[in-house]
């Protein structure tokens, strides 16, 4: 993992093409966690979660080591939460292309009061192209939590960057992994019981499912590489255990 701030840990790992995985391990009252940033780089040069305000100057760093911040035209996210957009106004001023990404309902009720630009709000399946990257948006609603929660599939290369789904405990992580993040994700959810408990859980993660992703980009430990239909379906059953 090259570190690009020894004060912080954080590092920056190319985990799919012109993907970035960037990540900061912290210490918590209940032990180590960590926040992950990714960062897709095309013509048309996207970050999905902004990390904390607190971790800008860090994430902005190891941005850098890839591609000048101001080339940054996309800040995206899942959702309305700290660790998705906190540093979202800090991004648009180092971005002044840049505008935020994010489904309708989180623009509606949060976004376009919130940001300092209007956000770029795309509606449930509608796809955008960065260049050789095409996403695609996928509501998810309360999927783990949050009316305004969504995803993106970059139809390209399989990637289906999940967000909170698949939170792994811990502060240290390959940056990618094969191994298993069901049962440690499970665990976590189990203690924090952080999810919504919505009912359209199974329909939701069928869906994703069908995207048939072959890396998650999650944003609490590894990213993961393998059958993203099957995990996803297997994270249904536990759900619905």
């Amino acid at each position: 993992m090259p570190i690009t701030n020894h004060a912080s840990g954080t590092c920056i790992d190319e985990v799919a093409d012109h993907l970035y995985r960037i990540s900061t391990p912290v210490r918590l009252p209940d032990g180590g966690f960590s926040f992950n940033q990714y960062l897709l780089v095309d013509d048309e040069a996207l970050l999905f979660h902004t990390g904390p305000r607190k971790l800008f100057p860090q994430v902005r760093e190891a941005v850098a080591t890839v591609l000048a911040p101001e080339r940054l035209r996309h800040i995206a996210f899942s959702h309305v939460e700290a660790d998705e957009c906190g540093a979202l106004n800090d991004w648009l001023a180092v971005a002044p292309q840049s505008a935020p990404l994010c489904g309708m309902v989180a623009a509606m009720v949060s976004v376009n009061d919130l940001a300092d630009r209007p956000a770029r709000a795309l509606a449930d399946g509608e796809t955008l192209v960065l260049g050789r990257h095409t996403l695609r948006w996928l509501d998810a609603p309360h999927l783990p939590h949050g009316w305004d929660c969504g995803f993106l599939f970059d139809e390209t290369d399989a990637t289906l960057f999940c967000g909170d789904l698949f939170t792994q405990p811990g502060d240290t992580h390959p940056a990618l992994t094969e191994a298993d993040i069901l049962g440690p994700s499970e665990a976590f959810r189990q203690a924090m019981d952080y999810f919504s408990h919505t009912k359209h859980a199974r329909v939701l993660l069928e869906r994703l499912a069908g995207t048939r992703p072959a890396t998650l980009a999650c944003m609490h430990g590894s990213a993961w590489r393998g059958d993203g239909a099957v995990l996803l379906r297997a994270l249904a059953d536990e759900l619905e255990d």
